[in-house]
């Protein structure tokens, strides 16, 4: 699948406000969101435009220097951006974290599964429970829920099993997108289809607002890959995380 340029500055700015940074500026044809989170997309200058060149790189830094923060980027591996990635490589920085940028649509959620997960308008104290339990850092989580909680329109899913909730899963939308965020299932509940209930719940929600077009990231190594692309997502990019300049 390719982008039209216009529709890669609409995916980009839509993926920001998302998770919800504490500020955003824009500079030059990029976002530079400012936070001080645990989101790497939170905090992460990226260009709205493939076609974008390593001038503004300087002026990025210096503006997150005087927020107090760490110059960072999140940078596709297109081959338009290849003279962004040489000047990061000449300033010293490192790529980290490669990431696969996944585009599908909200039927294929929905068909995973005829018995979709609950929806809540936000995460109670069962939720936030799997959220930060066993097997994920629970500093690392409570940030993630609180860049979600602030996003202006997102849904939380969850598979209740009793008063514990076992498996969670974040819908956000903007600019025409749904995106997919925070699936996480307790240790001792995994290879149930509780993942597959919790997207159909996310993908019903999107169609629900008539939106079709859903987006997701995954880290390159993460097993769940094999579950996204049964629901028809592909991949159109990756990309990794720059820092260390």
């Amino acid at each position: 699948m390719t982008l039209a340029e216009a529709e890669i500055d609409a995916l980009e700015r839509s993926i920001v406000e998302s998770v919800a940074p504490e500020r955003v500026l824009e500079v030059a044809g990029w976002l530079v969101p400012l936070d001080p989170g645990a989101i790497g997309r939170a905090k992460s200058a990226v260009p709205l435009a493939h076609g974008a060149g390593p001038g503004a790189i300087e002026e990025i830094e210096q503006v997150y220097l005087a927020a107090g923060l760490a110059p960072a980027f999140r940078i596709a591996e297109t081959a338009a951006l290849a003279p962004v990635r040489a000047a990061l490589i000449a300033r010293g920085y490192t790529p980290l974290n490669p990431t696969m940028m996944k585009l599908g649509a909200a039927d294929g959620l929905i068909a995973l599964s005829d018995d979709p997960a609950e929806l809540l308008e936000a995460p109670d104290a069962a939720w936030t429970a799997c959220f930060t339990g066993e097997g994920f850092d629970p500093d690392e989580a409570a940030s993630r829920i609180r860049n979600l909680t602030r996003s202006p329109d997102v849904l939380f899913a969850a598979v209740r099993e009793g008063e514990r909730i076992t498996a969670v899963g974040v819908v956000s939308f903007g600019r025409g997108w749904a995106g997919v965020h925070g699936m996480r299932t307790a240790p001792d509940r995994r290879r149930r289809g509780h993942a597959s209930r919790i997207l159909a719940a996310l993908g019903r929600a999107a169609a629900a607002r008539g939106v079709r077009r859903a987006v997701l990231q995954v880290v390159q190594d993460n097993p769940a890959r094999s579950l996204y692309r049964a629901t028809g997502f592909s991949a159109v990019w990756r990309y990794h995380y720059w820092s260390g300049g």
